[in-house]
């Protein structure tokens, strides 16, 4: 067993909105190292919930796309989350994707310049209380050298474990070396004794992702140009649906994380070995049902 547990990813989904919250209070309960809020739902409105139904659980977006409302409504939303919270809230952020964007009809600026601008006029605000910690979204290296130098941590999400470390060496060691500076990586995960059935729950998922351009260039980065130029054609000629046939074994094994509990277990120290403190499960069920997947999860770490 890891010396500690991982963090758990927890969505409110509509009509699930106050079990969510039950569950939120069981993961605290058996002392996970926190929650993780994806976009989908209002995670803002859940983490000022989690915040109002949990006692000692730290948690966080992960992310709130920086197009999806004003500055300063964030920094007043994440104020208050902070507060009513007792300073467990850490607000993540990100710029989100391509067709994020069309939903939300924005027109993004550069990647960078835009996350530089937002944190610097979210930091501006005075008078309306203190503000958590800024946790910069993370894939590629300029990426992760803009969180060293203007976020108090990073999050990954489907980081390469094997290309993890060469990623870290573009931190000031001082940030590496601190304890303080979140380093964290979602890790889409499917715990279930058959393998096979497994990978496909995972290829399924990360199909998502790997339609996405910046997600494919850094997994060119990580190592697997094959694959992911494979998958540039598939979706050039329209062969969509052949792309969970490009996510191979390698790259499964390096990105998720499948198989029966001691395996996930054994999975998230390899991540921590890795240099993620704070590995965050993801948890995906064969039925497709987010409370089967993770009662999965809290079982195989009780």
């Amino acid at each position: 067993m890891p010396a500690t547990k991982p963090a758990l990813n927890l969505i409110a989904e509509p009509g699930q909105r106050r079990a969510t919250l039950d569950v939120a209070r069981e993961i605290e309960r058996r002392g996970f190292a926190g929650i993780s809020v994806s976009s989908s739902y209002a995670n803002m409105a859940q983490c000022t919930a989690l915040g109002l139904a949990t006692e000692r659980i730290e948690f966080a977006t992960a992310i709130a796309p920086i197009y999806a409302q004003t500055v300063e409504e964030f920094a007043h939303a994440a104020a208050y989350t902070h507060e009513v919270s007792g300073g467990r809230f850490q607000f993540g952020i990100g710029i989100a994707h391509g067709p994020s964007h069309v939903r939300m009809g924005v027109t993004p600026g550069k990647p960078l310049g835009d996350i530089r601008a937002f944190v610097a006029k979210y930091r501006s605000y005075d008078a309306i209380g203190s503000l958590p910690p800024i946790i910069l979204a993370t894939l590629r290296k300029r990426m992760i050298a803009l969180a060293g130098e203007i976020a108090d941590g990073m999050v990954f999400s489907g980081g390469s474990r094997s290309h993890m470390a060469e990623s870290l060496a573009v931190l000031p060691a001082e940030k590496r070396d601190d304890p303080a500076f979140f380093i964290g990586n979602r890790i889409r995960t499917c715990i279930n004794d058959d393998i096979a059935e497994a990978k496909a729950v995972l290829r399924r998922t990360m199909t998502h992702y790997a339609l996405l351009p910046n997600y494919r260039n850094y997994w060119k980065e990580a190592g697997y140009t094959e694959e992911m130029t494979a998958i540039e054609a598939a979706i050039a000629a329209g062969r969509t649906a052949d792309i969970p046939r490009y996510l191979t074994d390698r790259w499964l094994a390096d990105t998720t994380l499948f198989g029966p509990p001691a395996t996930i277990r054994d999975g998230v120290e390899a991540w921590r070995q890795a240099g993620i403190r704070t590995p965050v499960v993801v948890p995906l069920s064969a039925d497709g049902n987010q409370m089967t997947a993770l009662r999965q999860a809290l079982d195989a770490f009780s």
